[in-house]
C-alpha cells in the first residue's frame, strides 16, 4: 500500500509540472503582464491637453500658431529643417532600448517623406488613375521610388489579394510602424486601430507638461515598391521595420508630428513632438510580404480593418516647420 500512495504521488506531480510546462509554452504574454478580456485601450485618443481640460487641444490649428515641429520631411543626407528643437532630441537608439513597443503597423500610398534619388519627384508606378486610389475614396499620393520598371511583368502582373485592400503591384507604400511607452505592451491588445489609442493607453506616461513625447512616442517608416515576385518574401514586415541585410543600414531621425491629409503647410498637427526614425533608402518587396502583414493584422484582439488599406499621403512639410535636429543612424 505505501508503494502504491508512494507511486501516485509520483505521477500527480510529473502531471502538474507537464500540465505547467504545457501553459507557459502557450502564453503569449511575458510573466508579471495582465491580460485584459476588454480592451483597455479602446477610446484612448486624446481631445483635449489632460483629464480635466476641454481646451480640444490636440485639434489641428493653423500650422504659424502651432510652436512645435511637423513631419514628414526631406530626410535626404545633411538636410535638416530650421525650427529650433533646443532640448529636443529624437530617439536614437532601438524604440525597445527605450522602453517603447508597436502598437500599429499603417501604411501611405506613396511617401510622405522625401529621400532625393530614392524616392522624390522623379519616382515613378503605375498610371492607371485606379491605382491611384484607396479602399474606397481618392486619397492624395506623395512620392515615389524609382525601382518600377514598367517592362518587367514582375511590377506589372497583378498579385491576387486576400486581405490587404486596394493594393498594387508596382507602387511605392510608406508603411509606418508607431511605438509608444504608454502601449499596452506584450498583451493581446498591445496592437490597435485607430493607432492613437495604442499610443496612449496607458495613463501617467505620456506628458505635455513636462514635455516628454519625443521620448515616450516614436514613429518607424520604411519605403517600398510592391513586386510579384517570391524571391522578396518577408514573413514579419507586421512586427516592425526590417533591419536585415540592407534594409535599415541609413536612417535618419528626428523630432516630428502625426501626419495625414487632414495636415498640410497650412493645417497642422498637434501630437507633437514625436521621434521619426525613417530609412532614406527605397526597397523592393513582394505582394505576399504586404499579405502576409495584414493577415497578421486581422488575427490581432483589437479590429485593424482601418489600416487594411493606404492612406493618403501628407504633402512635404517646408523647412521652417521641419526641426532643426535631423541626426544619421548607420546600423
Amino acid at each position: 500500500m505505501l508503494l502504491l500512495g508512494l507511486f501516485a504521488l509520483i505521477l500527480a506531480f510529473t502531471a502538474g509540472n507537464l500540465a505547467g510546462c504545457d501553459k507557459d509554452d502557450d502564453a503569449e504574454i511575458e510573466e508579471g503582464e495582465e491580460d485584459h478580456d476588454e480592451n483597455p485601450c479602446h477610446g484612448k485618443k486624446p481631445i483635449h491637453a489632460d483629464a480635466t481640460a476641454e481646451d480640444e487641444y490636440f485639434k489641428n490649428l493653423e500650422c504659424e500658431k502651432v510652436a512645435l515641429e511637423q513631419a514628414g520631411s526631406n530626410v535626404t543626407k545633411g538636410y535638416t529643417g530650421t525650427l529650433d528643437t533646443t532640448g529636443r532630441e529624437p530617439v536614437i537608439t532601438n524604440y525597445s532600448v527605450a522602453g517603447l513597443c508597436p502598437v500599429n503597423v499603417h501604411w501611405h500610398l506613396g511617401t510622405e517623406h522625401l529621400s532625393v534619388g530614392e524616392y522624390d519627384e522623379s519616382g515613378a508606378g503605375p498610371d492607371d488613375a485606379h491605382r491611384r486610389l484607396a479602399a474606397t475614396a481618392n486619397v492624395r499620393l506623395g512620392y515615389r521610388c524609382h525601382l518600377y520598371n514598367a517592362s518587367n511583368t514582375k511590377f506589372t502582373t497583378e498579385y491576387q489579394w486576400e486581405h490587404c485592400v486596394g493594393m498594387h503591384v508596382g507602387e511605392t507604400y510608406e508603411v509606418h510602424w508607431p511605438h509608444s511607452a504608454a502601449g499596452d505592451c506584450n498583451t493581446k491588445w498591445q496592437y490597435q486601430s485607430p493607432f492613437y489609442d495604442g499610443v496612449f493607453c496607458n495613463d501617467g506616461i505620456i506628458s505635455l507638461d513636462p514635455l516628454n513625447t519625443y521620448q515616450k512616442i516614436g514613429v518607424q517608416a520604411q519605403i517600398f515598391t510592391i513586386i510579384n515576385d517570391e524571391d522578396y518574401y518577408y514573413p514579419d514586415l507586421f512586427k516592425g521595420m526590417r533591419t536585415d541585410a540592407e534594409f535599415g543600414a541609413d536612417i535618419t531621425a528626428y523630432t516630428g508630428s502625426t501626419t495625414g491629409t487632414s495636415r498640410d503647410n497650412e493645417m497642422c498637427s498637434r501630437y507633437t513632438p514625436i521621434t521619426w526614425q525613417v530609412d532614406r533608402n527605397c526597397h523592393l518587396i513582394s505582394a505576399s510580404s504586404f499579405d502576409k502583414m495584414c493577415k497578421d493584422m486581422k488575427a490581432q484582439a483589437d479590429d485593424m480593418s482601418y489600416d487594411l488599406h493606404a492612406h493618403g499621403s501628407r504633402e512635404l512639410v517646408v523647412s521652417h516647420y521641419v526641426a532643426d535636429n535631423h541626426a544619421d543612424i548607420d546600423r
